[in-house]
C-alpha cells in the first residue's frame, strides 16, 4: 500500500506503547480543526519545516500565499496501541481500501541489502570552528546565551531504498519518536530521540532535549558515560536554558499557574546514545487551542537556543542555508484528543529524483563549551545514524 501512495506519515510514540501511520491523501488543510475540548475534527497530520514560524515570529508563507507547513487528512490510519491494531478508515474511501486489502500485508525490508554510501561534509571541520568563533564572540558579549549550530554531510546515492533503510533504521534505534514521511520522491527516515510536544486534550507536556554522550559496548564504561552526563556542568546549563525558553512559549497560552516542570535533566538511555530529558506540562488557557501552543512554541528551543530571536537570526548567518524539514517536527493530531510532534533530528532526507542524500547534525554553544567536543558530538551523532544503516 505504501509503495502506491505518494504521501504517508509514520509516527512512534514509544512511552505510550503507540505508533500510527497515516497513509494517502483525502484532503490537504491549511491546519487542523479542534473542538472545545482540543480533540481534532478528524485524524489530521503535519510536517513543519524548521522556517514555518521565523525569528519575529510569523508564519512564514509561500509566493502564493498559502502556508510552508504541511497538514493532511489521510485516506486511511494504522494505529497500533501495544499489540492491538486498528485500522481508521476515512468514510470517503472504504470502498478503495476493501479493495486494496491485500496491500497491507506487504513486507518491504529486504535484510541483505547494502546501504552504504560516500558522505562528504558541506562545511568541514576548519569552517565549523570558524563559524563557532563568531558564535562565541556573540556569547561573550551577552547577545545569546546558547546556540544550536548544526552541519550537513551529503551523499550521491542512487542505490538507497527508504523503505529498507527506515526499517533497518528503526530496528537498530529504537528511536522514540521516529517517523518516516513521504512527500512524491522526497523523503525523511528520522530516528528521532526527541519529542517536541505531546497533548491529551486540554493538556500538554514539552520535552526539550539538550546533552549527549555515546553509549559503550563495556557496561562499566557505559555506566561511567551516563553518570558523567547527568553531573556535566555544560551540557545541564544548555538543557536548563531550553526549559526556560520552553516555560516562556508555553506561559503565552497557558492557564495561568499551570507551567510546571516536571523533570530537570533526567538521562534517558537509547541503543546508541545517552540523552539529557526535562520535561515541562502545562494547561491550554480558554481562548487557544493545540495549534496555537505549537505555534508558540515552534521552532523548538532545543534547536534554536536564547534568546530564541536572536539565536534564530545567528542560525540564519552562520549556516547560510535553509533548515527545511530538519529540526522542524512531524506528527499528527487524533479525533481522540491526542496528538504527539516529534523534533526532526537524527534524520537522512532522500529525494528518490536527484539521489541526493542529506544529514544534519548539531550541538549547542554556551560560554562554557569547548569548540572541539561540539564538533565530535556532531560527528558521534551523524555516527549512530549511519551506523544504524550497515549492513550487519
Amino acid at each position: 500500500m505504501l509503495l502506491r501512495e505518494e504521501r504517508f506519515l509514520y509516527r512512534r510514540i514509544a512511552d505510550q506503547g503507540r505508533a500510527v501511520l497515516g497513509i494517502g491523501v483525502h484532503e490537504v488543510v491549511d491546519a487542523p480543526s479542534f473542538d472545545q475540548e482540543g480533540r481534532a475534527m478528524d485524524w489530521t497530520f503535519g510536517a513543519l519545516p524548521y522556517e514555518w514560524i521565523g525569528a519575529d515570529g510569523t508564519e512564514a508563507r509561500r509566493a502564493d500565499g498559502g502556508p510552508i507547513s504541511q497538514w493532511w487528512i489521510p485516506k486511511w490510519v494504522v494505529e497500533w496501541r501495544g499489540q492491538v491494531v486498528y485500522l481508521h478508515v476515512h468514510p470517503a474511501h472504504v470502498q478503495e481500501i476493501q479493495e486494496r486489502r491485500d496491500d497491507l500485508h506487504t513486507e518491504l525490508l529486504d535484510p541483505d541489502v547494502e546501504l552504504a554510501a560516500h558522505w562528504t561534509e558541506r562545511t568541514d571541520r576548519t569552517n565549523y570552528m570558524y563559524h563557532v568563533d563568531r558564535l562565541m564572540r556573540h556569547i561573550q558579549r551577552g547577545d545569546i546565551y546558547e546556540v544550536n549550530y548544526c552541519v550537513e554531510r551529503f551523499a550521491h546515492w542512487p542505490s538507497l531504498e527508504p523503505f529498507t533503510a527506515f526499517q533497518r533504521l528503526l530496528h537498530r534505534s529504537q528511536a522514540p519518536f521516529a517517523a518516516f514521511h513521504r512527500d512524491g520522491d522526497r523523503f525523511i527516515l528520522s530516528a528521532s530521540p526527541e519529542r517536541f510536544l505531546a497533548f491529551d486534550h486540554r493538556q500538554v507536556i514539552g520535552e526539550p532535549m539538550k546533552g549527549t554522550r555515546p553509549r559503550s559496548s563495556d557496561p562499566e564504561e557505559d555506566a561511567r558515560l551516563r553518570d558523567e552526563l547527568a553531573r556535566d556542568a555544560k551540557e545541564r546549563s544548555e538543557n536548563v536554558m531550553a526549559v526556560d525558553v520552553m516555560r516562556h512559549d508555553l506561559s503565552r497560552v497557558a492557564a495561568p499557574g499551570t507551567v510546571m516542570v516536571r523533570e530537570l535533566c533526567g538521562v534517558r538511555s537509547y541503543p546508541r546514545v545517552h540523552q539529557l530529558v526535562s520535561t515541562i506540562s502545562a494547561t491550554i488557557a480558554s481562548g487557544s487551542g493545540p495549534l496555537d501552543v505549537v505555534r508558540s512554541a515552534f521552532p523548538m528551543a532545543s534547536m534554536t537556543g536564547a534568546p530564541k530571536e536572536r539565536a534564530m537570526q545567528l542560525i540564519a548567518m552562520a549556516e547560510g542555508v535553509p533548515r527545511g524539514a530538519f529540526s522542524g517536527s512531524l506528527g499528527f493530531f487524533a479525533p481522540d484528543g491526542t496528538g504527539d510532534l516529534n523534533v526532526v533530528i537524527r534524520a537522512i532526507e532522500f529525494d528518490r529524483r536527484t539521489s541526493l542524500a542529506s544529514l544534519r547534525t548539531g550541538s549547542a554553544l554556551t560560554a562554557l563549551c569547548d569548540p572541539a567536543s561540539e564538533w565530535e558530538e556532531c560527528v558521534v551523532k551523524a555516527r549512530s545514524v549511519l551506523d544504524a544503516l550497515r549492513h550487519a
